[in-house]
């Protein structure tokens, strides 16, 4: 294996349905709050489906110069946020040229770029010349290096529903090569708008328990219909652990290893029994170096969709063996909803405090266990458990897997 340098976690940042900011992310979702309900800041009305995990009372005001709001569409208003918590929390003085940035977004300013086309084309008036700077995928990644004067390496990643767990993939690449010695690794989504809500419901994506919204995700449950919208941002700050270190700064957990892959095999399906997410775990313990039987918890892509959850849950047989019985499974969706691009940092912060405080994240509303998925997936309720090592999972259209494993400081 090839000698590369510790990477460590020294800051954090959450914008999610169940609560802005880590502290409040973290209780809420060990206490097994849902912050899915009705969709609120668009009309629904006419569409099948009418639900998601939206962030509420969201002032962007609180995080974001005000000359600079009106230039950022709403999934990088999140990732801004999140960024500015993680900064902060590190307590890290930047390095313009040694410090970079990676973005994570499946579907950048879509929700924008439907509401200037709808406007478009009832009023004719002509577009805001911010239009196109707004939407664009790496506008989170560029407002938020222009306001801490990041000038390293910067990447801003599309891989669907893994775009956020590839950003911190990447930016670990980059301080094991050197090109940097602290990263901001960044995820935002915010998709809901009718075009992408009527697509996904016509594939029968969507869960459609518009009447029941808070028991709508329902991962590994019998009865799950598919996922829930969500929407949000996360961030980490990445260092070497030698240079987090030298500025004596606190240290939340260890990247232990993280793999990215392709099933190449369908656009929107995952191969038979989860044979490339199963591959992309495998590669995960390998760049670590560790037994699967050191993992401790995993928390899961487990969006709730009839055909994913299973998929996964073979996927984890195959790596995990006779020891995938024992090993608790969560997927957190249940009280967030599919955060997309967002999801994969939040869900990672997720692991790390889950380490820290020795307890297991809830699978909410799983009443009636799939014995298909036939994991231990932590039903309902948080639960008591120390462990020292988590993995990860996220997986996405275009058969993209990826998964990252931390450790305990």
């Amino acid at each position: 294996m090839t000698s590369h340098p510790n990477i460590v976690i020294t800051g954090m940042g959450a914008v999610t349905p169940i609560g802005i900011g880590v502290k409040t992310y973290w209780k809420n979702l060990i206490d097994g709050v849902c912050g899915i309900g009705p969709i609120t800041h668009l009309d629904v009305s006419a569409l099948p489906v009418q639900i998601a995990g939206e962030v509420r009372d969201f002032d962007p005001a609180q995080f974001i110069p005000r000359q600079q709001m009106s230039k950022l569409a709403r999934f990088a208003q999140f990732a801004y946020a999140a960024a500015e918590e993680a900064l902060a929390d590190s307590g890290l003085a930047v390095e313009p040229y040694r410090t970079g940035l990676t973005m994570g977004t499946s579907m950048n300013g879509v929700a924008e770029i439907c509401q200037t086309q709808e406007e478009y084309t009832r009023t004719g008036r002509k577009v805001s010349p911010y239009f196109v700077p707004k939407v664009l995928g790496n506008m989170a990644a560029c407002q938020i290096a222009i306001a801490h004067n990041i000038q390293g390496p910067s990447f801003t990643l599309n891989t669907a529903c893994s775009s956020g767990i590839d950003a911190v993939t990447m930016a670990v690449m980059l301080l094991r090569a050197g090109a940097a010695d602290t990263m901001l690794a960044v995820g935002g989504e915010s998709i809901a708008c009718a075009p992408v809500i009527s697509s996904l419901a016509t594939s029968h994506a969507l869960s459609r328990n518009n009447a029941d919204p808070r028991h709508a995700s329902r991962p590994f449950d019998r009865a799950r219909d598919g996922f829930v919208m969500g929407e949000g941002g996360g961030a980490l700050v990445l260092e070497t652990e030698e240079h987090a270190a030298a500025r004596g700064a606190h240290i939340y957990g260890r990247i232990l290893g993280c793999a990215n892959n392709n099933d190449a095999y369908h656009i929107t399906s995952p191969r038979p029994h989860g044979e490339g997410g199963a591959r992309c775990m495998a590669l995960a313990l390998a760049d670590a170096g560790i037994a699967p039987e050191q993992v401790g918890y995993i928390n899961a892509h487990g969006t709730s969709t009839p055909v994913g959850d299973v998929l996964e849950c073979d996927a984890i047989r195959t790596v995990f063996g006779d020891y995938a019985a024992h090993l608790p499974v969560s997927s957190t969706k249940g009280a967030t909803g599919h955060l997309m691009g967002a999801g994969g940092i939040t869900e990672l912060i997720a692991c790390v405090l889950g380490i820290r405080d020795a307890v297991l994240p809830p699978t909410l509303n799983v009443t009636d266990p799939d014995p298909a998925c036939g994991l231990d997936c932590v039903p309902l309720a948080a639960r008591p458990c120390r462990y020292d090592i988590a993995m990860s999972n996220a997986f996405g259209f275009g058969g993209q897997n990826a998964s990252v494993i931390v450790g305990r400081p």
